[in-house]
């Protein structure tokens, strides 16, 4: 499922970036560990890519009904960071739960617009990201998971103690690439993209 090989990019593809929120550069500041530090500068340049080639750009992000919760649109904390920053035209979708398919009309913007093939980044890879590939995967979309343009946390154990960022990271991407679609780096998306002559 998802599983097809690679392929030059057309406009059936489109990359959607995922909860790329000031929070998320907040807690990388107060030092909660992380896995792949260079995600920002990795998202920076599939955004390029794809707007270089002319293909679709979206984003999806997360707006807590819970008031406590930093990752609410009203704040500064839940803007976009600036590397990942929605260009005019570029579609905005808000959630209030962890998949960006849920409750915000973005399978039916994506099925408009012919859009079959997704390449996903952004954070965070063990909760949004990992809720938003799997729905898109289980809709029929033929996704590829961006694995060193995902931020990606340590995260408390269930018995104690913390599990650590990079494990946290693997186990995610091996079960997305186990049954949901292909796992692959920047560099091997971006050598897909044609830019218009």
């Amino acid at each position: 499922m998802g599983k097809d090989q690679p392929q030059r990019m057309d406009q059936n593809w489109a990359l959607l970036i995922v909860d790329m929120q000031m929070e998320m550069e907040n807690v990388t500041a107060a030092g909660r560990p992380r896995a792949n530090p260079d995600a920002e500068a990795n998202i920076a340049q599939l955004l390029a890519g794809f707007r270089g080639a002319g293909l679709p750009v979206l984003h999806v992000m997360h707006d807590d009904p819970r008031p406590e919760s930093r990752f609410r649109r009203d704040l500064p904390s839940g803007q976009p960071m600036p590397c990942a920053h929605p260009l005019a035209g570029e579609a905005l979708f808000w959630k209030t739960g962890s998949s960006g398919f849920v409750g915000t009309g973005l399978a039916e913007a994506l099925q408009a617009r012919g859009i079959t093939h997704l390449v996903i980044a952004g954070g965070v890879a063990a909760f949004c990201v990992n809720s938003t590939a799997r729905s898109a995967a289980n809709l029929g979309f033929v996704i590829e998971v961006v694995e060193d343009a995902l931020i990606a946390f340590a995260m408390p154990a269930r018995n104690g103690g913390d599990l650590d960022a990079e494990v946290v990271l693997e186990v995610t991407l091996s079960g997305l690439a186990a049954g949901f679609g292909r796992v692959l780096p920047t560099a091997e998306v971006l050598a897909r993209l044609t830019v218009p002559a």
